[in-house]
């Protein structure tokens, strides 16, 4: 087993606007869909915008 290492100072601090604004837009698409319904490409962006905020939440330990 590898010893997990240690987070890079400012890291975090660097990736929590990412975050924010992954958050922000997949809420606009979130909201898109409801008012416009079910729409494949709605869902597919939603989705991937879903993964790369669980991603970032991965790499940061979930100090998002």
């Amino acid at each position: 087993m590898q010893p997990s290492n240690p987070p890079e100072p400012g890291r975090d601090a660097e990736q929590a606007p990412a975050a924010e604004h992954i958050a922000g837009a997949h809420q606009l698409l979130k909201t898109l869909q409801d008012k416009v319904g079910q729409h494949p490409e709605l869902a597919e962006a939603i989705t991937k915008l879903e993964m790369a905020l669980s991603i970032l939440t991965v790499k940061t330990a979930g100090m998002l």
